[in-house]
């Protein structure tokens, strides 16, 4: 597989975007779409085993078309209705305009019974579930028809809390993943400079780090005779660096967080950001951060990468930008510590994404209905929803460990594009569950020493920098109008006072307009937010 496969490969992999949910207003089951087929009844639903029901039923189902194949030809359709006695009717739009079409969809009172891949937002599911289009999911899952995801839930409180909206209610089931851990790539330091450098371990303090960047700069540890080497370089901060340098001076994340205490602060304005912009604003003043960090592109960093210029830098892997092939010689950056109280810290993913699936008030068989997600939230359903069968791009090594071996596709066909033909598991969030066990058997060697690495460098430092929680629509037009405001300002403002186009002088001027704008305003309505996800 070619570098641009394997990049898309690890991409879906871990695939947590940071999707939020939605769900719309309500109907009667008069005149609505309605599933053919027998109508079971809650009685007639087997909760335990294959198949779900004795009498075979049909439901109809809408979710994004990724072009590779038509869900009704995908081999995981038809054997999941050979195992459950559920047939699907689809009705798919294309992912680009996907959310358009289910809102036209949503709009025209014609529902389906399931949405799959659905994409919802928080505040649309708050609008429209509490408008009845979507129905509340909780008694299902409490009412034993979905063993897995309820004790997923009872184990995970906090992934509870941030799929119930503030009426009480559960409108749509999320993808968890109770391995994550990066909130992006980290950063890495080339290895061939630490080496040359004598450096038997990564710096450990802002200090540290600073005079590790100094020394590249002056001590030629590429080794070519010149003064070409590029100590810290990035792309207008916003490829991870920010957020890396933010957490030493103990801000969660470049946006809203919340720290050990509850509080909740906007990075931009939050204690630290000014000690976070001096030490940038030093690296700049003596040339250890690239001068063209404001107006570089990506392909230009990845460029001084292969050059063998550069010292310490944010990416996916570290080869993505020094070339070559994946190396252990690279290490990962390890958050460093300032004189800031609680630092350092990072950004943990919060390893789940909402709206995904949802039923509507059209469904006729819910109890079914969610005996058949339900599976997915097993790591035999979620091996099942991801590979496909066994035996044809997998098969178990070792069942009882969920431990597995990938198999070739088959004719010599590109493996992740031939498995997005098979699964509708491609480019998109599906309700699933994501573990140690999904993956048992799948990371190499190099996977295996990039756990090793997160684990003793990240995992110690991280946590989720703020829930998933829910405003009213009212909150979240507010919120939204503020955030794109300030955006543009205090993104403008980092560069100026990193650049030293604007003195740190002028930082109690530059907050106070911050807060004209409705920092503070926007701070105070998660404040009370999270405050009311905490005490549920």
């Amino acid at each position: 597989m070619g570098k641009g496969k394997k990049v898309l490969a690890l991409i879906l992999s871990l695939t947590l975007c940071a999707s939020l949910l939605a769900a719309c207003g309500g109907k009667s089951d008069e005149g609505s779409s309605s599933s053919s087929g027998s109508n079971t009844a809650a009685a007639e639903v087997n909760k335990e085993g294959f198949p779900i029901v004795n009498e075979p039923i049909t439901l109809t189902m809408m979710g994004p078309d990724m072009g590779m194949a038509k869900w009704s030809d995908m081999l995981f359709f038809k054997e999941m209705e050979k195992k459950t006695g559920i047939k699907f009717e689809f009705q798919n739009a294309p992912n680009e305009n996907f959310e358009t079409k289910r809102q036209l969809v949503l709009a025209s009172g014609d529902y389906p019974d399931v949405f799959f891949g659905g994409q919802f937002k928080a505040a649309d599911e708050v609008n429209y579930g509490g408008q009845g289009i979507l129905l509340p999911l909780e008694e299902y899952i409490d009412g034993g028809y979905a063993p897995n995801l309820k004790k997923i839930l009872d184990e995970n409180p906090d992934v509870r809390k941030s799929i119930t909206t503030p009426d009480g209610h559960i409108y749509t089931l999320p993808f968890i993943d109770l391995a994550a851990v990066w909130y992006m790539g980290p950063m890495w330091y080339n290895g061939e400079f630490l080496k040359k450098l004598g450096y038997d371990e990564v710096p450990q303090t802002t200090d540290e780090l600073y005079t590790y960047l100094k020394r590249v700069k002056t001590e030629d540890p590429n080794g070519n005779g010149k003064a070409d080497e590029i100590p810290l370089t990035s792309v207008k901060l916003n490829d991870g660096i920010r957020m890396w340098l933010m957490g030493s001076f103990g801000i969660g994340y470049e946006d809203i967080y919340a720290d050990a205490n509850g509080k909740v602060s906007y990075a931009y304005t939050a204690d630290g950001y000014k000690d976070y912009l001096t030490f940038l604003n030093k690296l700049w003043n003596e040339d250890l951060l690239d001068h063209e960090t404001f107006s570089q592109t990506n392909e230009q960093k990845k460029a001084k990468g292969n050059n063998n210029q550069v010292a310490l830098f944010q990416d996916y892997h570290a080869y993505f930008t020094l070339g070559g092939e994946p190396s252990k010689e690279d290490v990962m950056y390890q958050p460093v510590k300032s004189s800031v109280e609680g630092s350092p810290v990072a950004a943990k993913h919060p390893g789940l994404a909402k709206g995904p699936f949802a039923i509507s008030s059209a469904n006729k068989h819910p109890e079914a209905t969610m005996r058949w997600v339900d599976y997915f939230y097993s790591t035999e359903g979620s091996d099942f929803l991801v590979n496909g069968p066994e035996g044809l791009l997998f098969e178990y090594v070792n069942k009882d460990t969920f431990e597995k071996k990938r198999l070739d596709a088959p004719d010599g066909k590109d493996r992740e594009e031939y498995r997005a033909t098979i699964t509708p598991a491609y480019g998109i969030n599906l309700p699933q569950i994501a573990n140690e066990q999904t993956s048992n058997g799948f990371k190499d060697d190099f996977s295996k020493w990039l756990d090793e690495e997160t684990a003793k460098k990240i995992t110690p430092f991280a946590r989720v920098p703020f829930p998933s929680i829910y405003l009213s629509q009212a909150e979240q037009d507010q919120v939204s109008a503020i955030r794109s405001d300030l955006k543009t300002y205090v993104e403008q403002m980092e560069a100026k006072f990193v650049t030293g186009q604007e003195p740190l002088s002028n930082y109690d001027k530059y907050i106070e307009t911050a807060n004209k704008m409705g920092a503070q305003k926007m701070v105070d309505m998660y404040q009370a937010a999270y405050d009311q996800w905490k005490n549920q």
